[in-house]
């Protein structure tokens, strides 16, 4: 089993800046891709940022060049740097944890609200 704690949503004016931040504890051996969703209001679940542990990143085309997928290994953190937000990025961001097996884990969620 893989634990997620998600932190560092909350609320923004547009244009600013925040920096979520994910720690995984447990089975973090068997994990070979982290990264960020996001579920906004009246949306389906959707990807937003994904790393794996070679380093390859991958992005949503409505955030790219504003995040930044990251690592620390040492820490067992990933964080997602999001700059020039705007309300469209109002959203519960989610940390996700890809094992070697297929199992999808997920931490609980952490609400970014982008006010106007």
């Amino acid at each position: 089993q893989v634990q997620l704690v998600e932190s560092g949503g909350g609320l923004v004016q547009a244009g600013g800046s925040l920096r979520l931040s994910c720690a995984a504890s447990g089975s973090i051996f068997s994990i070979n891709a982290m990264g960020w969703y996001r579920q906004g209001p009246g949306k389906q679940r959707e990807l937003v940022a994904l790393i794996t542990n070679s380093g390859s990143t991958n992005y949503a085309d409505s955030v790219k060049g504003r995040f930044t997928i990251s690592r620390d290994n040492a820490k067992n953190t990933v964080y997602l740097q999001m700059n020039s937000l705007n309300t469209e990025d109002t959203a519960v961001y989610y940390c996700n944890a890809k094992s070697t097996y297929g199992t999808n884990y997920w931490g609980k969620g952490t609400l970014v609200t982008v006010s106007s």
